[in-house]
């Protein structure tokens, strides 16, 4: 019997790439999307005719205790990472399953949790040498210090299970930087490279986090999506090979960057575009970071350093995706193309 699936998220950047991965890989489950309004519907609608649409938001917690509990598997991939209400309404839903109709709930997290330590030292721009890893660590990484990122609604999903890990089963994807594009019927864009080659453009003038030496991991959202894929599979098949509740942590990385060598990988792909007159990196202070992003110290200068083992080890995960570095020409291209400095292929062929 097909599973049931209750996914939110379909219109954002990593659940629309999962749900059109789920869907390619196995168009015979039964999804429900949550969605917001009607204008999301019409485009998860266009594009998976077979989807069932609920409308709400994450803090319909009522109808995502509904949803839940029709579904064999969730999704949440909306916002969850910081999300309290929502993570509290699936608790709920799982709370009531029993141990002959498990729910299998799979959250989104990300290793900016790794961050704590930066933050804590306040060593923004600097290379922290800790380097966790999802399997010999798994015991540390779910300890982390409370006042981490993303910390406090892991510690709603890690409860879930708590009192009947028979009847749920909980796994938190953790990705790093992602980059790529999304493949979805909305949002295809990511965040944190993206709004560093932006901010560069828009300042026609390159520049360094600081000193720039802070390092994280990154991961193709394809590869990602793998993840959520392998972890759907081995809910369908009971659990399969997959590690659930306690041990149900996963990291999704394609290798390790020096934030440094990003900046400046862009300001010379910028210059050889024409778009910006040199590639000469300025360090930027804290301040002048956070007026560029309101998160721009965060995503730019922490360390966020996690190995991906446990996909790998027990999924048989592979990353087959471009890298970050392959990407940042077309990243490069993407924004400066939304900022209207280049155009775009069907512009020129209007003319």
């Amino acid at each position: 019997m097909a599973p049931k699936v209750f996914l939110t998220g379909a219109t954002g950047y990593i659940g629309g790439d999962a749900l059109f991965a789920l869907v390619e890989a196995h168009p015979d489950w039964e999804y429900t999307c949550l969605v917001r309004n009607a204008d999301k519907g019409a485009k998860v609608a266009a594009a998976y005719p077979t989807v069932r649409l609920v409308y709400g938001t994450l803090d319909s917690t009522d109808l995502l205790e509904e949803e839940a509990g029709k579904a064999d598997i969730v999704y949440h991939t909306a916002d969850s990472s910081d999300h309290v209400a929502s993570a509290e309404a699936f608790g709920k839903a799982a709370a009531k399953r029993a141990p002959s109709s498990p729910l299998f709930y799979i959250h989104t997290g990300g290793t900016g949790l790794l961050g704590w330590e930066t933050t804590e030292k306040d060593a923004y721009g600097t290379e922290l040498p800790r380097i966790y890893n999802d399997w010999d660590d798994i015991k540390e990484v779910t300890s982390i210090p409370d006042f981490a990122s993303h910390r406090h609604v892991d510690k709603i999903v890690l409860r879930m299970s708590s009192t009947n890990p028979q009847a749920v089963k909980t796994a938190i994807v953790c990705p790093p930087c992602i980059h790529g594009p999304g493949r979805g019927p909305d949002n295809q864009r990511s965040i944190q490279v993206y709004e560093a080659a932006k901010a560069i453009l828009k300042r026609k003038q390159a520049f360094l986090p600081l000193k720039g030496d802070n390092v994280w991991h990154e991961v193709n959202v394809h590869d990602l999506s793998d993840v959520f894929k392998l972890l759907g599979e081995a809910a369908a098949a009971g659990g399969g090979e997959a590690t659930w509740n306690e041990d149900g942590y996963y990291f999704a990385e394609h290798g390790e960057f020096v934030w440094k060598d990003i900046f400046q990988s862009i300001a010379k792909i910028a210059k050889q575009k024409g778009l910006i007159e040199s590639d000469e990196t300025l360090s930027l202070p804290a301040d002048e970071l956070t007026k560029l992003h309101p998160a721009g110290l965060y995503l730019w200068g922490s360390n966020s350093r996690g190995k991906a083992i446990r996909a790998r080890k027990l999924l048989g995960w592979e990353c087959r995706g471009k890298s970050l570095k392959e990407d940042l020409s077309e990243i490069v291209e993407r924004e400066a193309r939304a900022l209207g400095l280049i155009e775009g292929h069907a512009a020129k062929v209007t003319k």
